[in-house]
């Protein structure tokens, strides 16, 4: 029977989580096609405007083809893609 709990054990028990890969995956005026990720996010930091769906995890996407655009209207920032 251990008298002395076993020193330093603890420090290897945490468990690593993977990266989650959040933020921007294209910038304004960079072209796209349907189904392109545009932002992975959590919440709606940026909403969904123009020819952009969002997924249930927040994931903003490209519905159409066209250029990635940024606005802001009424204290919020959407993306939009413009078809060209």
């Amino acid at each position: 029977m251990a008298h002395k709990k076993a020193g330093g054990s603890k420090a290897t028990q945490y468990k690593r989580t993977h990266a989650k890969n959040r933020g921007l995956k294209k910038a304004g005026g960079e072209s796209v096609i349907t189904g392109n990720i545009l932002v992975r996010q959590l919440g709606t930091k940026l909403h969904p405007g123009e020819n952009v769906g969002i997924g249930r995890d927040y994931t903003l996407f490209a519905k159409n083809d066209g250029v990635v655009e940024f606005a802001s209207k009424r204290g919020r920032k959407y993306v939009n893609v413009v078809e060209r």
